[in-house]
């Protein structure tokens, strides 16, 4: 994947989202009786603009496309004439410049519970929630859960797939406690109590992997089918038709054994037990550390296995299957679930429960944008729907200079009868911009370190 394809699937999943967020602000605007003068996607310099003979707005492209702006007629940017006071957006009831500014995270909500539903739609093919395999020395194996337990909720709340289950494990994160886990053990119901502790704070894991149950996932021979000519592993000397039986004296049941053990060892001399033909081989073999996409360093021994022919028991799959208004209430309750889960994570950033360097800029969403792009447009869309849920959350937060900041002054407000004093509002965008920037700042630098 190249730069310029990363770049364009950044534009084209951020431009829509920026673009419909600021026509919420727009629309409501002029519905409400407000003047707008400018319509702009992005900052900086103009790179196409044109100008209604209908209305007079002016309508533009901009070069920066991280976001956008709907400017409106305002006596304290500028002279305003007579006759056009009653539509300056300083004129209007605090009501409507409420209603005018909440519309644009309210219209990115919207949006997400609009992809989400598309995605719905369409029969579902996935692996149920029954466990897999249970990881030896984990919370999972200590309480006893067992390989074909199914599980269907925790902490109390339902979960019908392996999505829906993670997001009510991300929820725990930074925590210290139990997770209740409800399984289905041969039809009758199981409850399972697994401590947790700092709760994915090492974000080399997988929740699932800290807790130690996992999906069916095939059972593939550890058998190398194909070496990298600079991977490490050819280097010293493993051949093709390896079989893998053990690790450092741990034996490798399939190939997710052996990635478990390499992904989890970068940069460490590694002993491994080959077996090649009849004779039994030790090779000594360091992995090579590599940044994977969210940052984390894993190892890399640059071999591959041939999976062949995969095919999945019945009893490890489902098929889910929405009416119109069924897939419609999934996207509403899925946004909610993504909208309460940032809430969360930020509160919990704030309290220090989350690592700051879990905050992540524009390279990180281009390069996720440009790798889901890859993989097809349901996941293309998925991901746009996430973003779009962010950005509505994201621009609530009571931080002077975005829309929850202004939220806060036009409630006040209301509260007084009379606005805050231009004093104390100037104090409070000078404090947004010093957090904003600051938060930009630390994002790019955490970009800048998983790259």
């Amino acid at each position: 994947m190249n730069a310029l394809f990363m770049i364009a699937a950044a534009i084209l999943l951020l431009g829509p989202l920026i673009a419909i967020h600021e026509f919420g602000h727009y629309i409501v605007a002029r519905k409400l009786g407000v003047k707008v003068l400018v319509y702009s996607i992005g900052f900086g310099p103009t790179l196409l603009k044109w100008t209604s003979k209908k209305s007079g707005i002016q309508y533009q492209l901009s070069a920066l496309p991280l976001g956008g702006y709907v400017k409106m007629l305002d006596e304290r940017e500028g002279n305003v004439a007579e006759e056009d006071l009653p539509k300056a957006f300083n004129r209007q009831h605090p009501w409507k410049r409420i209603a005018i500014v909440a519309a644009g995270p309210l219209i990115n909500l919207l949006l997400a519970v609009v992809l989400f539903w598309i995605l719905f739609l369409p029969a579902q093919e996935q692996l149920s929630t029954r466990i897999g395999k249970i990881l030896p020395n984990t919370p999972a194996a200590a309480v006893q859960m067992q390989h074909g337990d199914k599980i269907v909720a925790v902490d109390g709340t339902q979960v019908e797939s392996w999505e829906k289950l993670n997001y009510a494990l991300v929820n725990r994160v930074g925590e210290t406690g139990q997770i209740t886990i409800q399984a289905d053990r041969a039809g009758k119901t199981e409850n399972f109590q697994l401590p947790i502790q700092n709760f994915l704070n090492d974000q080399s894991q997988s929740a699932l992997e800290v807790l130690g149950f996992l999906p069916y996932r095939p059972d593939i021979p550890p058998v190398v089918s194909k070496l990298s000519e600079d991977g490490a592993a050819i280097r010293q000397g493993m051949k093709e038709g390896d079989k893998i039986i053990a690790i450092d004296g741990v034996a490798m049941k399939d190939w997710f054994d052996v990635v478990q053990v390499v992904q989890a060892s970068p940069e460490k001399l590694l002993k491994i037990d080959v077996l090649r033909g009849q004779d039994k081989v030790q090779l000594e073999v360091m992995p090579q550390g590599k940044r994977d996409k969210m940052g984390n360093t894993i190892g890399m021994l640059g071999v591959q296995s041939d999976p062949g022919k995969v095919v999945i028991p019945a009893e490890y799959k489902q098929t889910i299957q929405y009416t119109p208004i069924e897939a419609l209430g999934q996207a509403y309750d899925k946004t909610v679930q993504l909208s309460a889960m940032i809430c969360g994570s930020i509160v919990k950033m704030v309290r220090g429960l989350i690592g700051l360097d879990n905050l992540s800029g524009p390279i990180t969403i281009a390069k996720v944008a440009g790798q889901s792009a890859e993989m097809g447009w349901e996941t293309f869309i998925s991901f746009m729907a996430l973003m779009s849920v962010s950005l509505g959350i994201l621009n609530l937060l009571p931080i002077p200079m975005l829309d929850g900041g202004h939220l806060v002054y036009y409630f006040i407000e209301l509260i007084r009868g009379k606005p805050l004093s231009e004093h104390i509002q100037l104090v409070g965008i000078k404090i947004g911009m010093v957090l904003l920037g600051s938060m930009m700042l630390l994002a790019l630098f955490n970009d800048f370190m998983r790259l």
